[in-house]
């Protein structure tokens, strides 16, 4: 059985040849910097890897696979865990990955605790453009099974609506021939829970609510973004460069439930309610709705499979997304529970 015929094509999803075959890095990259939530230091290295494997995280030899099988709900980042081990904040390396084509890769992970099962990906200035810069200066090849024949790359088609929402939060999928994503955001008032976390280990939480602070972030206000058909030029012109964003008046509060340690106007782009933005420039007048389309092609690339691609072929729209890498999250649930495997 060829790996194609490893899938078969549902009411809701059809599997289909991109055209194209699968793909690896050439060779080696790694990258060492500080982390957003912990605040300590890690070190990445992409790996090369046989078609088929798919991607998948190394982290003192315990394997983790870049699926929503093993992603975990958590406070303002995306994290998988395996058999007690933890990767956090996966979802900008994921999401330069899936937009590059990288198909088939071995993240290996490395933190300075051996004593810590938990290990966070850098953050970098707060977008995807480190990674971006450095898949381009190793270059890709065709990637080869362990008798060296390629393979095909197979991308999941949406054939009928499907979508999913928390509150006034959601995301949809609708057929269409080319990926494009259009991403609403609406800070003009927001209500912000407040939270008490309980701590799980030292870099892990989960919150406990306590009640809503009223906080209108004009600034910021009504966005919306629309692809062009995604590709990955496309991506690494006007996507990947967007960082990550937080409104000031949060950020005493989430430091005190042990989040963002690491945080700082080098690696985020803050808005007050009062100052407005506290480190401008924006790289783009609509910087943080763009961020979120490159938060959601991250988490949705934990839909791949065996060296696929996880993006679905569709017109994704997404609004709000309250607690967005969940809602991503649960989006990727929706066409697992959804598909067929042979």
């Amino acid at each position: 059985m060829t790996l194609a015929a490893a899938f078969k094509s549902s009411k809701l999803i059809s599997w289909k040849s991109t055209g194209r075959l699968q793909q690896t890095v050439t060779g080696c990259i790694e990258r060492t910097g500080n982390t957003l939530h912990s605040g300590e230091v890690s070190t990445v290295k992409l790996w090369p890897e046989l078609a088929g494997k798919g991607r998948y995280f190394d982290f003192r030899s315990n394997l983790i696979p870049t699926s929503v099988d093993f992603a975990e709900e958590s406070p303002l980042c995306t994290t998988l865990h395996k058999d007690g081990f933890r990767i956090r904040t996966v979802e900008h390396l994921l999401s330069a990955l899936e937009a590059a084509g990288v198909d088939n890769c071995r993240i290996e992970m490395q933190n300075s605790d051996p004593k810590v099962c938990e290990v966070e990906v850098p953050i970098f200035d707060g977008s995807a453009s480190e990674w971006v810069k450095a898949i381009e200066q190793v270059g890709l090849k065709v990637a080869t099974d362990q008798c060296g024949n390629s393979c095909e790359k197979m991308a999941p088609y949406v054939n009928e609506p499907v979508h999913a929402w928390r509150k006034d939060s959601f995301v949809a999928a609708f057929p269409s021939q080319k990926v494009h994503i259009t991403y609403g955001i609406d800070f003009p008032q927001n209500r912000y829970r407040l939270f008490s976390f309980l701590r799980l280990s030292k870099v892990a939480a989960i919150p406990g609510y306590l009640g809503f602070l009223v906080v209108r972030v004009h600034a910021i206000g009504c966005q919306w973004f629309s692809s062009a058909p995604l590709d990955n030029y496309f991506y690494s012109e006007q996507i990947a460069s967007s960082r990550t964003f937080c409104v000031y008046e949060q950020v005493e509060q989430m430091r005190n439930s042990g989040l963002i340690k690491g945080g700082s106007l080098d690696n985020a782009i803050v808005c007050s309610a009062s100052k407005g933005w506290l480190n401008p420039p924006l790289r783009f007048p609509d910087e943080p709705c763009r961020h979120k389309v490159l938060d959601l092609i991250g988490d949705l690339s934990l839909f791949a499979q065996f060296g696929s691609q996880g993006l679905p072929v569709a017109h994704i729209v997404a609004y709000k997304a309250c607690g967005g890498h969940a809602l991503h999250a649960d989006m990727v649930r929706q066409l697992s529970n959804n598909q067929e495997k042979i």
